[in-house]
């Protein structure tokens, strides 16, 4: 089996500790980093707590085994399931200033067949300790972040070798560099000039077009547009949480889903005025059904484009975390449902800890959120305050910044093994599979 270079891994530990986690100025010597890492992410165990060590932290790592997860769901009662263990959950936030989660998976089929209503009940039940932790997010007391650690499973998804894959997340997360730190710097400066840029505009609307999306949604003065520094690697994306209560017409997504131990393939929604109307998927429609019946997923809480200049990522990656950022010929536009960003409110950000304030602003707290992706070319026109349009993004680049304002690598270069979308992707590899 191949397994990265454990000087890789050191510099993938080192992103996440020293890049990912050190954005907010209080940290402090011996604060406690909780890390959830699955089994079949173990060489990755080491050089993380390692780099924790190093960086004069106290690590807590939650060791999870793989394939433990379908027995739980055909176990367990209906309380089971619903069952909120307060005091633990107190305790995580309360002991604990950051958090890193790895994700990986050793068969992303496991939950395939389980009733999509035992799983939204256990998600439902998560809502309080998120609740936990943004509120110590928000004070500056809390910091988080999410990697991604290749497996076979993951690699067979997304018709690579196990060393084919592990390489794209080398080269997403710059671990080929001599310091992964520093291009990580380069990266948040730029996603930060366009998002910067972007704020300066007084925005109304966005109003993206092609034939396969026709989406016209309301954001308000009250909204930001922002840029992950660090609470996903990789993050490439701009992004913003607009106003629900004016969101009309509708997109359909190229890639899939993978949610809850399923494949969710081809999805379209449609909105009118400020609710979704219709959701549809052509495979697993009745996991979509029911996530679509709970409270606040069916509004749209999330807008994001990535500039294909900047992403390093070229292949499908069976990974949302992955494949919201990837760098295809047109880039990368998705929308999610469910949890809105309170990194977007504009104001005080100490009134979102009231959450009848929230609801009355129309901001939600829902314990979930999930992305839907296309890679299909289109482009993105604000309409601003005063009625003129400004076209921002177009062919997977955004305008407000021209060539030789751009300063990151990729621009206008394109690798030789570009697929256009999952759909061809997974013909092609299919009939190469059958040879």
């Amino acid at each position: 089996m191949y397994i990265p270079s454990s000087e890789i891994l050191e510099k993938y530990a080192n992103v996440m500790v020293n890049y990912a986690l050190r954005w907010w100025k209080w940290i402090n010597k011996w604060d406690v980093v909780f890390v959830q890492i699955p089994e079949c992410a173990k060489p990755f165990y080491i050089p993380l707590q390692t780099a924790i060590l190093k960086a004069w932290w106290h690590p807590i790592m939650q060791y999870i085994p793989d394939g433990v997860a379908r027995n739980f769901y055909e176990s367990a009662s209906d309380e089971q399931l619903s069952f909120v263990p307060e005091a633990y959950q107190k305790w995580r936030i309360e002991s604990s200033t950051h958090n890193i989660l790895v994700l990986a998976d050793s068969d992303l089929h496991e939950l395939d067949g389980i009733e999509p209503t035992k799983m939204m009940k256990k998600i439902k039940a998560n809502r309080a300790f998120r609740e936990l932790r943004d509120k110590k997010e928000r004070e500056w007391k809390f910091s988080r972040t999410i990697c991604m650690y290749g497996t076979e499973a993951m690699a067979k998804e997304a018709w690579l070798s196990l060393e084919g894959y592990r390489n794209q997340i080398i080269k997403a997360c710059f671990l080929d560099e001599d310091d992964p730190v520093q291009k990580w710097k380069e990266v948040n400066a730029e996603t930060s000039r366009v998002k910067n840029k972007l704020n300066e505009l007084k925005l109304e609307y966005i109003h993206i077009i092609w034939p396969d999306e026709d989406l016209k949604v309301k954001i308000w003065t009250d909204r930001l547009r922002e840029a992950w520094w660090g609470c996903n690697i990789p993050s490439f994306e701009v992004f913003t949480s607009p106003d629900c209560r004016d969101v009309n017409w509708w997109i359909k997504c190229n890639q899939p889903l993978y949610r809850y131990g399923s494949l969710v393939e081809w999805i379209r929604l449609e909105f009118k005025d400020w609710k979704l109307i219709s959701a549809h998927a052509d495979k697993n429609d009745e996991i979509l059904q029911e996530m679509v019946k709970i409270e606040w997923m069916d509004h749209l809480w999330e807008v994001s484009l990535t500039d294909a200049r900047i992403s390093r990522i070229t292949h499908f990656m069976a990974e949302t975390l992955f494949d919201e950022n990837v760098w295809w010929e047109y880039g990368n536009t998705h929308v999610a449902l469910w949890l809105w960003f309170d990194e977007c409110y504009a104001w005080d950000k100490s009134k979102l800890d009231d959450l009848e304030f929230k609801k009355s602003i129309w901001l939600n707290n829902s314990p979930e959120h999930v992305d839907v992706i296309s890679t299909a070319k289109r482009k993105a026109i604000w309409i601003l305050s005063d009625g003129s349009e400004i076209l921002v993004y177009e062919d997977g680049k955004f305008n407000l910044l021209n060539k030789d304002e751009f300063s990151f690598p990729n621009i206008d270069v394109r690798p030789l093994d570009l697929e256009y979308n999952y759909k061809t992707q997974k013909i092609e590899n299919e009939i190469l599979l059958d040879i």
